[in-house]
């Protein structure tokens, strides 16, 4: 069974704790869910910019599904990103 860990994006949109939220669960977590709150604006597009937004903001490589109003990052084992 794989954990899986739960974040809300509400009005504030994707902001530094977020990220650095995403980046600790990624550590211990393989699969995130992220729900996109009516506050954040909900239109499909909005929510595809949202999650490669998202997807390159991280340290870890990650692939995105997008579930209704729902994002599910998942990590993908031995890809970290390299930073400079």
């Amino acid at each position: 069974m794989i954990t899986e860990t739960k974040f809300q994006i509400g009005k504030n949109g994707i902001t530094g704790g977020v990220i650095e939220g995403l980046n600790n669960a990624l550590k211990t977590h393989k699969r995130i869910r992220i729900a996109v709150l009516k506050s954040s604006g909900r239109d499909r597009d909005s929510i595809q910019e949202m999650a490669k937004s998202i997807q390159s903001k991280l340290d870890v490589h990650c692939e995105f599904r997008i579930i209704g109003f729902t994002i599910i990052l998942r990590r993908q084992a031995g890809k970290n990103k390299d930073k400079v």
